[in-house]
């Protein structure tokens, strides 16, 4: 994929390096010219512009790209950017940082974000998912969706225990995307037999949440 990063302190920084290394094309904008350091991350185009003016993302060819990171340290910003990039471009997909969590409700279909990122809910949702297990874990959710990713861990006592993953009788407009064991990431089929400590992942709406749980412990 291509992808936009704006804001190239050490958050966008650290996303250009993970996105290159896993064969991407990144371009990161940044309007502080003290903050364009090409040598930090090589292999990224780097371009020296404000990317809430229209004009500079035109000249660096944003319509190109297939994913825009807003991941600037200001949300006034990174609001900007996401309605910039979906409403004029029309790029596929728009993730942007938010930086103080009273602001995470903006971030938004209205302002062109189709996945927020709130560092603060997501280290509470870690935590979260470190201690409970057998509860159920929201991780993220995916705005424009309307859908979350949820994360339940089996118990020792769970009742799936050496059943096939087709036994979960799982509610509509919910689905298993993986199974995390031990250092395994398994992408679960019919037939697959789960066991006590599986993390098993979700993509859900938030309606049926509860019906999940339930299903895990019938």
């Amino acid at each position: 994929m291509r992808v936009a990063i704006a804001g190239a302190g050490a958050v966008g920084r650290s996303i250009a390096l993970e996105l290159v290394e896993n064969k991407h094309q990144v371009m990161l904008i940044e309007r502080e010219l003290s903050h364009i350091e090409p040598e930090a991350v090589e292999q990224a185009e780097w371009v020296h512009a404000d990317a809430c003016e229209l004009a500079s993302l035109e000249e660096a060819g944003v319509e190109s790209c297939d994913v825009v990171i807003a991941a600037t340290g200001d949300d006034k910003v990174n609001l900007v950017v996401s309605l910039l990039a979906k409403t004029e471009f029309a790029v596929r997909r728009v993730v942007a940082r938010v930086n103080d969590p009273r602001n995470e409700w903006l971030f938004g279909e209205n302002w062109g974000v189709d996945v927020a990122v709130s560092t603060p809910r997501l280290l509470a949702a870690l935590v979260e998912e470190a201690v409970a297990v057998g509860d159920l874990v929201r991780l993220m959710t995916f705005r424009q969706g309307q859908a979350n990713l949820v994360e339940v861990t089996l118990p020792a006592d769970t009742p799936l225990a050496g059943r096939p993953v087709r036994s979960i009788k799982l509610p509509v407009d919910s689905a298993l995307v993986v199974i995390l064991r031990g250092g395994r990431v398994i992408v679960p089929q019919s037939d697959d037999a789960l066991e006590p400590g599986d993390e098993l992942l979700f993509v859900a709406t938030s309606a049926v949440e509860q019906d999940i749980r339930a299903a895990l412990e019938a």
